[in-house]
């Protein structure tokens, strides 16, 4: 046998509180009596942690609650069917499904189809599609599924979904699989709190930084005065405290709080899919995390990307890739040697979820370490800074930037809001309170909401530019802030944003010159997506909708626009119409963004089509854009799906009519 590997825990040795972390090997007891899987579907390995699967065309989902046990402590989970995660639904692109599901909690309930495109009604979001499942009561979800792919379901009541009510599902393609395996996998990773939800909120409202404990030392201050000096290290320590921002916000929730979670299973409970050599194996990696970005790699096994959200992409072999709450990614791996770990850090590197490929069951391969957390850089806060655009190669941190202080950093790169703070901006000047600007000629009044310039029009409220009805070949650079952006709720705007797809964001840039990982490391990054079949709607858009995701991290506020939920009128679209919606992250942390109910097709800057995508992350200081076709009548939602994000005010109402 391999020395490599053993039949007891190979993995590295684990804290005291990583230990406790990872006491119990699932959550609840998995009833396997609706065991219906297809012999290429496999739950996991005897002995370990199972998921039921569910296959057919008509279903029976019942929401309790559950007495379950993932760390050494008994709390209570929101389970579908008595399962957490749920169990996985496989249905067949073309039929017409029916789902009958039983609210049998004291609260009301709801599920939404992530990334299913179906009829508003059917799309599962309390006082936007329909009014909840009341307790007690049975509501029949039904629709025909158009698509195929891997995709996921959740509850949109509360924070329901955030103990425990998410499950996967496979939609089989009515032609076969483009890419066939061996076996196939759902590799659904989540995070657990022991603390009611609610709680946890609260402790972020309060004080934004309670788990991150991601923050500046003096270790870390020693480290810049020697590789910058003195009076640099004091200098950029002194501009982000008088910005009160830190370049460790990688994350609002930590593993202080969370347990990280792989199939319902810690990672001392070790969930084990089985292969045998020479199999080509599917691992539909789905992250059904309330809060966390996980990065995930199998130490010497490369990945090859085949689909993403659900749609087929050109495929792509990489070593690591990173992916938000709400996102899917298919890889194939055609694994050789005995056992691989599957490894899942979360984007602030305080802890992971993992489990083991192999050949039989107990066998296991060597836990990687996690790596350090990596400060976010100044390009991700304030964009190009005078034309550096932030890519995955020459990104500077703080310690390797020149000397910069908060009265002399180019304003260019960022305009920030703090109590009321007037600016003069290369040559426009700035009144905040009067809400007048005059720049280059170009007149706006803040109060009236319009703007004409060069036969533009534009509603800040709505942030629509028509463009004397001309076709928009490729998306505006132009940066737009909306009059409500300048308010308490926003504590910084972007001004020079980066438009680049090429970077794999702050912890996965440079890895390999590092030395965190071996030479030749490879990082899925957008732009090496390459949906098949390009583009659904070959029209150029002739409307541009711009949002900006903002926020106040001291007061724990997120917004789009500078307006929470609430304060908000719905974006309208028209039927039938093709538009570009573009989308500008005015904050510090990576935004996983999710419109329900239509595709979004994400471009490059010069337009042209990249992936279709259901959830697209946008990072610091980044401005992205997609192009929808508004074909699907009715009431949407559009969201940040970091669940505390939404839930403080990043979520907006969408109508096409």
């Amino acid at each position: 046998m391999n020395k490599k590997y053993s039949l007891t825990q190979g993995q590295a040795p684990l804290s005291r509180r990583r230990f406790v972390q990872g006491l119990g090997t699932a959550g609840v007891a998995l009833s396997l009596s609706g065991l219906m899987g297809a012999r290429a579907f496999a739950a996991g390995a005897e002995g370990s942690a199972s998921v039921p699967l569910l296959k057919g065309t008509s279903f029976d989902l019942e929401v309790a609650e559950q007495r379950v046990n993932f760390t050494g402590v008994v709390r209570t989970a929101t389970t579908i069917n008595g399962s957490v995660p749920a169990p996985t639904l496989i249905w067949r692109e073309g039929e017409t499904v029916t789902i009958r599901v039983t609210n049998r909690l004291s609260v009301p309930t709801s599920i939404h189809w992530h990334g299913i495109i179906l009829p508003f009604q059917m799309d599962g979001v309390p006082g936007i599609s329909f009014r909840g499942i009341a307790p007690g009561e049975t509501f029949t979800y039904r629709f025909k599924v158009q698509q195929s792919g891997t995709y996921w379901y959740h509850s949109h009541s509360g924070f329901q979904e955030m103990t425990g009510m998410y499950g996967s599902i496979i939609v089989l393609p009515a032609a076969g699989e483009r890419f066939p395996a061996d076996r196939d996998y759902v590799v659904q990773l989540s995070d657990w709190t022991d603390e009611d939800p609610m709680a946890v909120f609260a402790k972020l409202k309060h004080q934004s930084d309670y788990y991150n404990f991601n923050q500046p030392t003096a270790v870390d201050f020693a480290h810049d005065v020697s590789a910058v000096g003195v009076q640099q290290a004091l200098s950029q320590r002194r501009m982000w405290n008088q910005m009160r921002m830190s370049p460790g916000d990688l994350a609002d929730v930590s593993a202080e709080t969370f347990t990280y979670l792989m199939n319902g299973t810690t990672p001392a409970g070790n969930w084990t899919g089985l292969f045998k050599q020479g199999e080509k194996v599917r691992l539909r990696f789905v992250n059904g995390a309330s809060n966390t970005f996980y990065d995930v790699r199998i130490p010497g096994l490369p990945l090859t990307v085949v689909q993403t959200d659900g749609q087929d992409v050109e495929p792509v072999t990489v070593d690591e890739f990173r992916f938000g709450p709400g996102e899917t990614y298919d890889v194939v791996v055609e694994p050789e040697e005995d056992a691989y770990t599957i490894f899942a850090q979360s984007m602030d590197r305080s802890g992971y979820a993992s489990g083991t490929l192999s050949v039989r069951s107990g066998l296991t391969a060597i836990v990687p370490a996690l790596d350090p957390p990596q400060p976010l850089t100044m390009a991700d806060m304030m964009g190009q800074m005078n034309g550096m655009n932030h890519s995955g190669h020459g990104s500077m941190p703080m310690g390797q930037m020149k000397e910069m202080s908060h009265d002399s950093m180019p304003m260019d790169g960022m305009n920030m809001n703090h109590e009321g703070m007037n600016m003069n901006h290369d040559g426009m000047s700035m009144n905040h309170d009067g809400m007048s600007m005059n720049h280059d000629g170009m007149s706006m009044n803040h109060d009236g909401m319009s703007m004409n310039h060069d036969g533009m029009t534009m509603n800040h409220d709505g942030m629509t530019m028509n463009h004397d009805s001309r076709a928009l070949a490729k998306p505006s650079q132009t940066v737009r802030h909306a009059r409500t952006e300048y308010g308490p709720g926003t504590d910084m705007r972007v001004d020079s944003p980066r438009t680049n797809l090429d970077d794999p964001g702050v912890g996965l840039r440079d890895l390999s010159q590092s030395g965190l990982r071996p030479p030749g490391h490879r990082v899925l990054t957008l732009d090496m997506l390459h949906t098949i079949g390009g583009s659904l709607d070959k029209r150029l858009p002739e409307r541009e909708v711009e949002l900006h995701l903002t926020g106040n991290m001291e007061r724990y506020a997120w917004s789009f626009d500078g307006l929470e939920f609430g304060q908000s009128t719905p974006v309208h679209f028209r039927h039938g119409e093709r538009l570009r919606v573009i989308l500008q992250n005015d904050t510090m942390m990576t935004h996983p963004m999710h419109m329900h109910g239509m595709w979004s097709e994400l471009e490059n800057e010069r337009g042209e089509f990249v992936a279709r995508r259901h959830t697209i992350p946008v990072q610091p200081a980044q401005r992205i854009s997609f192009q929808v076709t508004a074909d699907a009548l009715g009431r949407w939602a559009w969201h940040c799906h970091l669940l505390f994000h939404m839930d403080a005010g990043m979520f907006r109402e969408v109508v096409v009519s």
